[in-house]
């Protein structure tokens, strides 16, 4: 399964990539974020970072909800992300590979199109 080191390793595997200074992980590609640590929040409690969770940019809310009524012990949100493309993921049973996809696809929709050129398919099909 999937942890913290397995998502600094992909995302920095990518191109244009930058690693924001924080508790845990966030990455950004043209000053947009495509997969951060889960800033847990519990009312009264000071905020947890979560590097066992991944923030993960999503297509739109259709797509959104299809991963969380598909696959709810993967996926699942909070009413903060509300009205959000963001879903998390629980690392610990996500498998590389579809890591590998969901943090490809995140930096996908995120990357201005005169960076997304610079992905080269043939590692990320």
């Amino acid at each position: 399964m999937a942890d913290a080191d397995d998502v600094r390793r992909l995302a920095l595997s990518l191109p244009h990539v930058v690693e924001i200074d924080s508790e845990g992980f966030d990455f950004r590609v043209g000053d947009k974020g495509f997969v951060w640590s889960y800033p847990e929040r519990e009312p009264g409690k000071r905020r947890i970072i979560r590097t066992d969770i991944a923030v993960l940019f999503v297509g739109d809310e259709a797509e959104k909800q299809a991963l969380l009524l598909g696959e709810p012990d993967l996926f699942f949100t909070t009413p903060s992300y509300d009205g959000m493309p963001l879903v998390m993921v629980r690392l610990a049973r996500v498998d590389v590979d579809r890591l590998t996809e969901l943090v490809v696809d995140a930096w996908r929709m995120r990357a201005p199109a005169e960076l997304a050129r610079d992905l080269d398919d043939s590692r990320f099909p």
